[in-house]
């Protein structure tokens, strides 16, 4: 898994509530597409029309927000069933930030298996960020520090967000939970060194 440490990036605002994982990745898609392709379908019911052009108006298909890495969004983000393709969708897409007021609780956790840093900040807040990338005609950068547990938009202050100190080493290190486990595999084989001369009769 890739590490995250700190990203300057366009910011792209979609402030939508309750943005759910069939939105992300519908079911159809979800069933059928392998992994890699599945950024394709991404955000597909707001990202295409019915004949399957692009919608014009959907945030990621205008030109100055085409390829942003950070997303600015509503309250209660990947809400719904829990499908860790949503995650993949978004990651495919090149999103390595997500900054919502709120998360659905296994997409947030989902994220951390895969990359992404899902941001947690007050929502006047992010509408006030989004208000400024929308008023820069090129797409305000705003910067993102994990190390610092910082956002920054140009000539503003950084703002502090919280996040587990277990999962930001996990990004930081770029382990998803089966690399956290590996960190301990000496501790691991002792333990079951041990276990294997208490418990013979387990082992048989």
């Amino acid at each position: 898994m890739e590490k995250f440490t700190t990203l300057t990036a366009a910011a792209a605002p979609l402030l939508l509530s309750n943005i759910d994982t069939d939105t992300i990745i519908p079911m159809a898609r979800y069933v059928t597409a392998e992994r890699e392709v599945m950024h394709e379908f991404a955000f597909e019911p707001l990202r295409f029309l019915s004949d399957g052009s692009e919608n014009p108006e959907f945030v990621l298909n205008r030109p100055r927000f085409r390829g942003a890495e950070i997303l600015l969004t509503g309250p209660n983000f990947g809400c719904g069933s829990s499908r860790e393709s949503a995650v993949w969708a978004l990651a495919g897409l090149g999103i390595r930030v997500i900054i919502a007021p709120s998360f659905g609780g296994i997409f947030y956790a989902n994220c951390f298996q895969s990359g992404l840093l899902p941001v947690v900040l007050r929502q006047p807040l992010i509408e006030e960020l989004a208000a400024r990338v929308e008023i820069d005609p090129q797409g305000a950068k705003l910067s993102v520090d994990l190390e610092e547990c910082t956002v920054r938009a140009p000539e503003w202050e950084p703002v502090r967000f919280e996040i587990e100190p277990f999962r930001r080493a996990q990004l930081l290190g770029g382990l998803d939970d089966i690399g956290l486990t590996k960190t301990h595999e000496a501790e691991i084989v002792e333990f079951q060194k041990q276990d294997q001369q208490r418990r013979v009769w387990i082992y048989l």
